[in-house]
């Protein structure tokens, strides 16, 4: 639905008033699991990019946090961890993102992952699958480092003595990727300009690749105005609130099994 509602000039048959009319309307005329299309290849990108990304921001957080803060919680150190935790992530992720929301726009000519992997190997080359690598980075750096440091400063106020509580993580979580997404939205944008190369087939005055953020900014505020840099933010935010609340939950879940593994095993000794 995000990839849909980002477009800026659908077609006739491809324009939603809100989520909701999206979602019915998908459904309704290309079939109930029209909306469920590249949840194979993301969920294939999203195992190791999630490894990468956890891995990382626990062990850069808690270096800079000694280093800044010793014995105590630093919100720089989270956020900077967050944000070196996020070239990792995304250097995995990226390649699924492009082939997802190649498949999820309007009449999209991709039947599986294969057929648009293969397609946009021999027409664009290896490099388009990094085409918005730069710009993923330009805005998931200031999306995680504001996910991250609303997460532990809820954290602080909802779980100050850092316990497994489940309700807090999802809580917490949901929160923290509701605030970034919507502070981020304008980058998203850009971002699926570049992955989908939709004004290629709108303008015949753009030639070639669009290519970088400036140039995925002007063209989208030469087609839709200051406007359309905010196209679909209730789509994100909806996204990835429960998106963001489900990894912590999962991650917090994991961290405190094997914590107290950890600690039994000590004990047994």
């Amino acid at each position: 639905l995000q990839t849909r509602m980002q477009s800026l000039r659908p077609e006739p048959a491809a324009r939603y008033r809100n989520v909701l009319e999206a979602l019915w309307r998908i459904a309704r005329t290309e079939g109930v699991w029209r909306p469920m299309r590249g949840m194979n290849i993301t969920a294939t990108g999203a195992g190791p990019a999630h490894a990468l990304y956890f891995a990382c921001y626990e062990k850069l957080k808690k270096t800079l946090s000694d280093v800044i803060h010793a014995g105590g919680n630093s919100h720089v150190a989270n956020g900077a961890a967050g944000c070196v935790a996020t070239l990792l992530h995304d250097a995995a992720m990226n390649p699924a993102e492009v082939v997802k929301q190649r498949m999820q726009m309007y009449n999209s000519p991709y039947q599986r992952v294969t057929d648009c992997v293969r397609a946009v190997w021999r027409n664009e080359g290896a490099g388009a699958f990094y085409r918005s690598y730069t710009t993923q980075l330009t805005m998931n750096i200031p999306f995680q480092a504001i996910h991250f440091m609303t997460y532990e400063f809820l954290q602080e106020q909802l779980n100050p003595h850092r316990q497994y509580n489940p309700g807090s993580h999802v809580v917490s979580g949901a929160c923290a990727g509701a605030v970034a997404a919507a502070a981020t939205t304008p980058l998203d944008v850009c971002k699926t300009l570049l992955n989908t190369q939709e004004s290629l087939a709108l303008s015949s005055n753009i030639s070639g690749h669009i290519t970088g953020m400036a140039n995925a900014f002007r063209t989208v505020y030469q087609v839709g105005g200051v406007t359309a840099y905010f196209r679909g933010v209730q789509a994100r935010v909806i996204y990835q609130m429960p998106s963001t609340a489900i990894a912590w939950s999962v991650y917090e879940f994991f961290k405190y099994i094997l914590t107290k593994r950890q600690e039994e095993r000590r004990a047994g000794k």
